[in-house]
């Protein structure tokens, strides 16, 4: 949520920053900066920001970072650097560009932002009372709702969820609050799981006449009624029904009373349980992941409908597993989409398998299908993206001798070893295979061993390579630097295959016309020819105002799934979904066509992308 709130109040930040020409600007959607050109480096950046672009941002502003020598576009350059990486989830990078800014520029932006990423990175005693320093500093209503958001993470992370509710009220309550729903999630989660019964009749009183209070009261009515005390629950149900107050989980209430009379529930009696982690470090993919599902939920109504029961995990493993076990106990809830990382993930399958909930993980760590039949996986893995190479380059291309080229860590490591077995299963060989340091900046050594060379020898000029394919399991900033040196080091062109991380502008930015006709693979590509694809693309820029990336993707396809099964014929229990998703063939997904193989893993054909003309391109 944090972009689409600093999205709308980024020219104040700007403007507070900056002097000359950016005072008194307005950035309008699709609009650049008053009187500044449009090739202006800051107002490009801004542009491609707010249209969702971040990696071409973030390549413009570190430019102007180092080429800017006016102090102040220096500092705005910075400040919206620092807010791009908290968005992306990578606190260190923020905070080493904010540290940048010098004490005379450090405004109240500054100090808004550094508060939210010291919260968001578990530093909630550092971070709170940065924010709450800033009571009544005339704040923009976007910056208050992101101030009293912050706040509300950062009370949560120190135990104190009634504080924690009390920001997320005030910041309901803020002008142009157009976005309630991501704020009303995060209040749902904490009376559900973080309020005792004094606690909640508490929140019910405070909050009175306003959505949370009306959540308070269902969860209080809950509570009592899982000590079978329906006498006392009735009259809370009753007037969370009646209440005039616009409220997401009205639904809920009115099953509820309808079960207390003993009449029928018909309509929207079916809902998917969903854990994210939608706070702490992991919260801006966990929002990503939920935007794609309640827009595969909006765009596939089914009759009676289904709802999604969103819970955040926060990120921790022993979380995620009670509220398996909370949303197991919940009888209208028929399977669960989530979690995201993978300790989360392992302990929600583990406890979703003891309780028969069938269990839709988005996690890409390995062996989590294998926990049992409720389990199923839908991810891009790095077995999935070294099968789809390899059947590419050996099995269509006739390529038999590979080099690998990986960093020395453990997705290097993994991705090298993946690669070497597939390659022999498949009869061909790896002939050189060389590890570099993750900051490492001089291949010589590197290049000089695949070659069959000493680091130090003398340049023999062009050197033939005795393989007909190098593998580089890296990022495209780092391939992009790689890869120019293997011609500087006179080694003869080869066919160049990568992983999903060089699915970025800063592959033909920084690497050129050396990485032309290199070949790599995605999980989504939103630029991709498929109508699936382009009306998901579409689709999600006219709802968020932003471009899809791939875990909003995952997120779309893994409802969608869950949806198509319980549109089977005959789906009315967990069990019969749990074979309707082992049942499921060939999914039409923005991620890729999809099956599930016999263990629970999701079977797929990734996308194929290949460089040519300076641009990345579906293959062929």
């Amino acid at each position: 949520m944090l972009k689409r709130l600093i999205n709308g109040c980024l020219l104040a930040v700007l403007v507070c920053v900056c002097s000359g020409p950016l005072q008194g600007a307005e950035l309008l959607p699709g609009a650049v900066v008053q009187g500044l050109p449009a090739t202006d480096p800051l107002a490009r950046s801004l542009e491609l920001y707010r249209a969702g672009r971040s990696d071409e941002a973030v390549s413009l502003l570190r430019g102007l970072v180092v080429t800017e020598t006016a102090v102040d576009r220096q500092a705005a350059a910075l400040l919206t650097l620092g807010r791009i990486y908290h968005d992306l989830g990578q606190y260190r990078d923020a905070l080493l560009y904010l540290q940048r800014i010098p004490a005379s520029l450090r405004s109240a932006q500054v100090q808004l932002v550094e508060g939210a990423v010291r919260i968001a990175q578990g530093e909630a005693a550092y971070g709170v009372p940065l924010l709450k320093a800033l009571e009544g500093s005339g704040l923009t209503p976007g910056d208050e709702r992101l101030r009293l958001q912050a706040l509300a993470d950062g009370a949560t992370r120190l135990n104190q969820p009634l504080q924690a509710l009390f920001f997320l009220h005030r910041a309901l309550a803020q002008p142009q609050a157009t976005e309630a729903g991501p704020l009303l999630q995060q209040g749902h989660a904490l009376l559900q799981d973080r309020l005792r019964e004094p606690e909640l009749a508490e929140a019910a009183f405070m909050f009175a006449g306003s959505p949370l209070g009306e959540d308070a009261r269902l969860q209080l009515a809950k509570r009592i009624l899982a000590r079978n005390d329906p006498a006392a629950a009735r009259p809370l149900l009753e007037a969370v029904v009646a209440s005039g107050v616009a409220f997401p989980w009205r639904e809920e209430a009115r099953q509820l009373l309808a079960g207390l009379s003993g009449t029928q529930v018909a309509v929207g009696a079916r809902s998917i349980g969903v854990a994210l982690p939608l706070s702490g470090r992991y919260g801006t993919f966990g929002e990503r992941v939920r935007r794609g599902m309640e827009l595969a939920l909006e765009l596939r109504p089914l009759n009676p409908p289904v709802q999604l029961d969103i819970r955040d995990t926060g990120g921790d493993a022993d979380t995620a597993a009670k509220l398996v076990t909370a949303l197991a106990r919940t009888p209208q809830i028929l399977a669960l989409a989530g979690p995201l990382t993978g300790s989360e993930a392992a302990a929600a399958a583990a406890q979703a398998q003891k309780e028969r909930l069938p269990l839709l993980t988005l996690s890409q760590r390995d062996g989590l299908a294998e926990t049992g039949d409720m389990v199923f996986r839908n991810s891009l893995t790095s077995r999935l993206q070294v099968e789809t190479l390899l059947r590419h380059a050996m099995d269509q291309q006739g390529l038999r001798r590979f080099a690998v080229l990986f960093p020395e860590n453990r997705s290097g490591q993994e991705f090298r070893d993946l690669f070497t077995q597939g390659v022999r299963l498949r009869g061909g060989a790896v002939v050189a295979s060389q590890g570099y340091a993750e900051n490492e900046t001089d291949f010589r050594s590197q290049v000089r061993r695949l070659q069959g060379l000493e680091p130090n020898a003398a340049d023999p000029g062009k050197v033939k390579a005795k393989f007909d394919a190098l593998f580089i399991p890296d990022y495209a900033d780092r391939v992009g630097l790689l890869v120019p040196q293997l011609a500087y080091y006179s080694l003869e062109p080869v066919q160049l295959l990568g992983i999903n991380g060089w699915n970025s502008p800063d592959l033909v930015r920084v690497g050129g016309a050396t990485v032309e006709g290199a070949v790599f693979v995605d999980g989504f590509f939103r630029d991709s020819p498929l109508p699936a694809v382009r009306s998901f693309v579409e689709q999600y820029q006219q709802k968020y105002g932003e471009e899809p990336s791939i875990l909003a993707a995952q997120g779309f396809d893994a409802v969608g799934m869950l949806l198509s099964a319980l549109e089977t014929p005959g789906v009315r229990s967990r069990e019969e979904l749990r074979q309707a998703l082992a049942r499921l063939q060939n999914y039409p997904g923005v991620t890729g066509s999809t099956s599930f193989d016999p263990q629970g893993d999701a079977a797929k054909g990734l996308f194929l992308l290949q460089v040519r003309d300076g641009q990345i391109l579906s293959y062929p």
